[in-house]
C-alpha cells in the first residue's frame, strides 16, 4: 500500500481471527468501522454507553451482515465505575485483543457538565475514559503480541481541532473559565498527546503493541447533531447538510479510522487523516499534520501524570 492514495473501503484487508473493541460503536464513525471491520471476519465489541442504541446498532449490524461475529457491551466513558466494569468483564474472557479503537467523543455542550466522577464531561470522557480504558486492557492487548505475528493496535481518534487546542494544566477541568470549543480543542489535542506518549512508552518497554492516532477530516456524524451541541437547532441541521454534501459522509469519515487500524504501512507514532481541502475530505488518506504542541513530549509526560493522578489507573 501507498501513502496519499484512493483508499475505499475496499481495501481493508481480511480480518479473520481478530478481535477488536470500537467505543461509541452505535453510530457514526465508529458503526461503519465497526460494519467495514465485521465484514472483513473480525470480531467486533461494540462498546457503547447507551443500551438501546447499542442493541439497535446491533441489530442494524446483524441485519447487513448475517455472518458477522458482533456482540454489544456497555461501557460509559464518563463513569470510572463502567470502565472498571467493562475491563473486569473483557479481560475474564482471556481472549487477545488485537484492535482497540478509542472513537467515542462528546463535542462542546453548550453548558459545562461534570462525568460521574466529577471532571469536564469532554476532557473527563475523551481524554480520561479513554486513558482508563486503554491502561485496563493493556493485558489483552499484549497477549494479543504474543498470539499473533500482527502487533496489536491502539487507534486514537482526534481531530483537525487540535492544531487551535491548548492543554491548560492550572485548568484542566475548565472550572475557572468553560468555552465548549475551547474545552473540545483541548481534549482532541491530549488525545492526540496520549497516542504519542503512549507509543514512546510502549517501544521504551520493548512492547510489541502499537499506538497509532487518526482523525476523519470533518465528518456528519452526531457530534453536530447532539442536542447538547452549542448551536441552534437549525444551525446543526444546515451544518449536517453541509458536511454531508461538500465534506466527508459518515462513512467516508470512518476511512482513517480503518488505515490506522488495518493497513500494513502503518507506523508506530503515525497519525493519519484525509488529504483533501484543508485535511477535511477524501478517500485520499496519508499522513496528517501535526501542531507543534502534539509534539511536545515535556507537556506529554505532564498530561500522562495528570491523567494518573484522576484516573487512578497506572500502565503496566
Amino acid at each position: 500500500m501507498t501513502l496519499n492514495k484512493q483508499w475505499t473501503i475496499d481495501d481493508v484487508a481480511p480480518q479473520n481471527g481478530r478481535r477488536v473493541i470500537i467505543t461509541g460503536a452505535n453510530s457514526g464513525i465508529g458503526y461503519h468501522a465497526a460494519a467495514a471491520l465485521a465484514r472483513n471476519g473480525a470480531e467486533v465489541v461494540l462498546a457503547c454507553r447507551d443500551e438501546q442504541r447499542g442493541a439497535d446498532a446491533l441489530g442494524r449490524l446483524q441485519r447487513e451482515i448475517p455472518d458477522a461475529r458482533l456482540q454489544f457491551e456497555r461501557l460509559d466513558l464518563a463513569s470510572l465505575a463502567s470502565v472498571r466494569s467493562f475491563c473486569e468483564r473483557e479481560l475474564a474472557r482471556r481472549l487477545p485483543l488485537d484492535i482497540l479503537i478509542n472513537n467515542a467523543g462528546v463535542m462542546a455542550p453548550r453548558r459545562r457538565v461534570e462525568t460521574a466522577d466529577g471532571f469536564e464531561l469532554q476532557f473527563g470522557t475523551n481524554v480520561l475514559g479513554h486513558f482508563a480504558l486503554t491502561g485496563m486492557l493493556l493485558p489483552a492487548l499484549e497477549l494479543a503480541a504474543k498470539a499473533s505475528s500482527e502487533r496489536p493496535r491502539v487507534v486514537t481518534v482526534a481531530s483537525i481541532a487540535h492544531k487551535t487546542g491548548r492543554l491548560y494544566f492550572n485548568d484542566l477541568q475548565s472550572t475557572r473559565r468553560y468555552g465548549p470549543m475551547t474545552a473540545y480543542r483541548q481534549s482532541k489535542l491530549a488525545n492526540l498527546m496520549f497516542a504519542f506518549e503512549l507509543s514512546r512508552r510502549l517501544r521504551a518497554a520493548r512492547s510489541r503493541v502499537m499506538s497509532v492516532a487518526t482523525h476523519p477530516g470533518v465528518a456528519d456524524t452526531n457530534l453536530f447533531r447532539a442536542d447538547h451541541f452549542a448551536a441552534s437547532p437549525t444551525v446543526r441541521s444546515v451544518l449536517s447538510v453541509l458536511i454531508k454534501t461538500l465534506l466527508n459522509s459518515e462513512q467516508t469519515g470512518s476511512l482513517p479510522t480503518l488505515y490506522a487500524a488495518t493497513a500494513d504501512d502503518v507506523v508506530d507514532s503515525g497519525y493519519y487523516g484525509p488529504l483533501g481541502l484543508f485535511e477535511m475530505r477524501g478517500e485520499v488518506v496519508g499522513p496528517a499534520k501535526v501542531a507543534a504542541r502534539a509534539s511536545n513530549e515535556h507537556d506529554a509526560r505532564q498530561l500522562w501524570q495528570a491523567c494518573e493522578s484522576l484516573t487512578g489507573i497506572a500502565f503496566g
